[in-house]
């Protein structure tokens, strides 16, 4: 078992020009109640949501966040071939979860995003190259993307926020599984509905995994529920970035819900539970036989946890804007999902739901430090040892426990 410590703010992300934040005056790692509009902070780092609440009903909002100035501006960085961009690179994830397998090219990884993303290939080739990994193209038969109808063509409109949320995942996955085949389903647009024809398509379409970054609020789920259930595909969701508290489809009892982590790897590898992470007792669905939690008699939020906290943030190659692309830093537990998806790749193999862990219980770190709300102090939202709601049963060691 892992014995875990907290230690000091991510030097590689601080250095990305933050020195603006030492001068703020210190207050709590995140600010659970701010709204997704505006800036918050991570320890010394500051940031923001990429994707705006949504105001109706039945949409859903990405879960990443984005590495800012204090005013909330972007901090982007030109990378020469001596510089490396900051945020943890694919070594550096791949180090710290003890991941040796690059996965195959018969396995392939569905990522599904709302909206379009027209410089989706062209990214994701400057982020492979920067960092040595294989090339994953169209013309290689290693990347595809469609619209959630299926169609190579007829994409959505763009949309900045999403797009910068589907270049993190497509990155997560390329550093976690090098080798696997990747799959882009772009849906029409946030909504509930569309996001689950997207959903189904992925599976459809051959996908071993499907990653998916995103969530919104499960009373009413029900009737898109079905679109998380497919047998023997390994289904990824982000737990949510708004600390305590349940999100759908991470609530659903067919997927894999993904926490979130501080991971310091400066003067040895450390972990706590991330403060932004959701977590909780669902109020809808029914507990998967493979729980066993005792307070929480329904679906309990997380299974599994990976990096998320801004302040310990990855590189990503995305938009800077609608017209250009930049290296970017990013947080939140739409890194985790991904993470923990390309780790699905690497290992290949049957998947029951989100059962694999908690069958595998020693292939993970536990992390028992860290809360990430208000619960009476009880591992719904405060990590200890074994199983906690903000971190799951712990991080990968490895990838035989997926």
């Amino acid at each position: 078992m892992l014995r875990l410590t907290p230690v000091a703010v991510f030097g590689t992300v601080l250095a990305f020009g933050l020195a603006a934040s030492a001068l703020a005056a210190p207050f709590s790692p995140f600010q659970q109640h701010n709204p997704r509009s505006g800036v918050h902070r991570s320890g010394n780092v500051f940031n923001r949501f990429v994707c705006d609440a949504p105001v109706q009903a039945f949409v859903a909002h990405c879960d990443a966040h984005i590495i800012t100035d204090a005013a909330g501006n972007w901090l982007e960085r030109a990378v020469s071939r001596h510089v490396t961009p900051s945020g943890y690179s694919p070594a550096q994830l791949r180090s710290a979860y003890g991941i040796t397998g690059s996965g195959s090219s018969s396995i392939t990884v569905a990522v599904v995003d709302a909206y379009g993303y027209s410089a989706a290939e062209a990214d994701l080739a400057v982020y492979r190259s920067q960092f040595g990994l294989p090339a994953c193209t169209t013309a290689n038969g290693c990347f595809k993307k469609v619209n959630q109808n299926g169609v190579q063509g007829s994409y959505p409109r763009d949309n900045t926020g999403w797009a910068q949320e589907t270049a993190l995942d497509l990155d997560m996955v390329s550093a976690m599984c090098p080798n696997c085949k990747i799959l882009l389903v772009e849906a029409t647009s946030a909504t509930f509905g569309n996001l689950a024809t997207a959903e189904n398509r992925a599976a459809a379409m051959g996908a071993h995994v499907i990653s998916n970054s995103y969530g919104g609020g499960e009373s009413g789920s029900q009737s898109y529920e079905s679109a998380y259930n497919h047998p023997g595909v390994a289904i990824t969701v982000s737990s949510g970035d708004s600390g305590y508290g349940v999100q759908f489809p991470a609530s659903s009892p067919h997927v894999t819900a993904v926490g979130g982590t501080s991971l310091y790897l400066s003067g040895g590898r450390t972990e706590t539970a991330w403060s932004g992470a959701g977590s909780g007792c669902s109020a809808v669905y029914g507990k998967p036989a493979w729980q066993s939690d005792p307070l929480c008699t329904k679906r309990m939020v997380a299974d599994v946890s990976a990096v998320a906290d801004p302040a310990t943030g990855v590189a990503v190659y995305g938009p800077a804007s609608r017209r250009k692309s930049a290296w970017l830093v990013f947080g939140g537990t739409s890194v985790a999902a991904p993470v923990i998806a390309g780790i699905y790749g690497v290992n290949g193999g049957a998947v029951n739901y989100g059962a694999e862990p908690y069958a595998h219980t020693g292939a993970l770190n536990d992390v028992t430090q860290g809360s990430n709300g208000s619960c009476g102090g009880t591992y719904f939202c405060t990590s200890g040892p074994g199983y906690d709601g903000p971190t799951g049963l712990g991080t990968p060691n490895g990838a035989s426990a997926f």
